[in-house]
């Protein structure tokens, strides 16, 4: 997909959250004390690893979220520096800023618990105004289903590509009927083997390829083996490598996606959006990013 001339290339909407990283041993069993080992503060979340991601790679990229009235101002100038379009992050007075608490052990096992702020119920925000139809590709990631089936109607209307990416959150806040009724809006659906395995189940079972009957092409990623695109008439895989070392995990699958976005909107084949992803995804596991 070559890059065009005027406007932007990407919006994304989803999560932008604080993330407060505790690290420990190992992980605590049911009634029992772990000691903190290390702890940091950074900023994280899906919209923000993606579009951070995609924006060193040279994509136009925006962000559509909601943060409480403390989100930390230093986030905001980060994202300012890096070049990505704010218009989008609404900061919502009195509510609590979307927090995630997560917990790491030495084998890069994660356990997580969030506070969702304002992105916990969109369904009566109202969209937003005609300054984000000057993106070409809007994409979907963590958030209230309700809110993106609308959104994904008017970017249709708009005749917006639409990229689909409910990651963890199609295992708690989507259920079947809500998720076949946006596929048919969406031309990209991304997912790692369980989140793709829970979409082939809603349409019906078999493998990815059922899904090329609702969208054209699917995305998943597979860990240290790479990624596959599946699209109608075939399937590119292209192989990972393991990390050297772990940081951390969290954020990997985000910055795989604004990888691919990256070689995607440079106008690069598939199997090089997907290697771009790998490489994104391995350099935040190594802490090079």
């Amino acid at each position: 997909m070559a890059r065009g001339g005027g406007g932007f290339d990407l919006l994304v909407a989803g999560h932008v959250i604080v993330d407060r990283y505790l690290r420990v041993a190992s992980m605590p069993g049911p009634d029992r004390t772990e000691p903190i080992v290390a702890e940091r503060t950074e900023l994280g979340g899906t919209a923000t690893n993606l579009a951070r991601a995609a924006r060193r790679r040279g994509v136009r990229v925006g962000i559509l979220s909601r943060v409480g009235d403390g989100f930390p101002a230093a986030f905001r100038a980060l994202l300012v520096r890096e070049g990505i379009d704010l218009r989008g992050l609404t900061s919502v007075a009195g509510a609590p800023t979307p927090t995630c608490t997560i917990l790491e052990d030495r084998g890069g096992r994660t356990r997580m618990l969030i506070q969702q702020g304002p992105m916990a119920a969109l369904g009566r925000v109202s969209l937003p105004g005609a300054w984000w139809r000057s993106y070409r590709w809007l994409h979907l990631g963590t958030g209230d289903p309700s809110y993106y089936l609308r959104l994904a109607r008017a970017a249709r209307r708009a005749r917006q590509h639409v990229a689909f990416d409910p990651a963890q959150e199609i295992f708690y806040r989507w259920d079947r009927s809500t998720f076949l009724a946006l596929l048919p809006l969406t031309d990209l659906l991304f997912g790692n083997r369980a989140e793709i395995a829970r979409a082939v189940a809603w349409a019906g079972g078999g493998g990815p390829e059922r899904l090329l009957e609702r969208l054209p092409l699917v995305v998943r990623t597979e860990g240290p083996k790479g990624a596959t695109a599946f699209y109608r008439g075939g399937a590119t895989h292209v192989a990972g490598r393991r990390p050297r070392r772990t940081r951390t995990l969290v954020g990997a699958g985000d910055a795989f996606r604004g990888g691919f976005y990256g070689a995607w909107f440079a106008g690069e084949p598939l199997d090089r959006c997907l290697a771009s992803g790998n490489r994104e995804a391995l350099a935040r596991i190594e802490g090079a990013r």
